[in-house]
């Protein structure tokens, strides 16, 4: 299963130690190179800067083609790339967090999921104790609503 990452869901994996479960998960994780630069970005938690300065080899930096990018004005640069990435190479999934990028991307026909759902397949697969990740990711400014995180552990944190 290829897909492709936005920023959000690789920041906070990597802020929880859980960035390792991408793999796991997927057999091609792409990042567009505008993701990698925000992920680079001075103001980037430096555990995050370490990481993409020095990527693993499970990820690939992919330049973002020349795409039609109408309807993607108002999303941030990273959100727009990863959206006309996924597109061009027909990925199977797209990662975003942000609730705008989310609709744009389903509205596209792109299957859609976030660092919730990344979590919480992985705890279907045992890879991970769902309860423990959420606690981490509330210890950062991710920013959710409790009853998404309660829905979140109520469907996946009880297998």
């Amino acid at each position: 299963m290829i897909a492709v990452a936005d920023t959000s869901p690789i920041c906070y994996l990597i802020l929880i130690g859980e960035i390792d479960l991408l793999p796991k998960l997927f057999s091609q994780v792409l990042a567009p190179q505008a993701v990698l630069a925000e992920l680079l970005h001075e103001d980037a938690p430096a555990a995050v800067r370490s990481w993409a300065s020095n990527l693993p080899s499970w990820i690939s930096a992919k330049e973002t083609p020349v795409w039609a990018t109408s309807g993607l004005e108002k999303l941030q640069t990273g959100e727009q790339a990863a959206i006309v990435l996924a597109e061009s190479i027909k990925a199977d999934i797209i990662l975003l967090d942000e609730k705008a990028a989310r609709r744009v991307a389903a509205d596209r026909g792109l299957r859609v999921t976030g660092i919730l759902g990344v979590l919480g397949e992985a705890a279907t697969r045992g890879l991970v104790e769902l309860a423990a990740a959420i606690d981490r990711l509330r210890m950062t400014n991710f920013r959710s609503s409790p009853a998404l995180l309660k829905a979140t552990l109520d469907r996946f944190g009880t297998r």
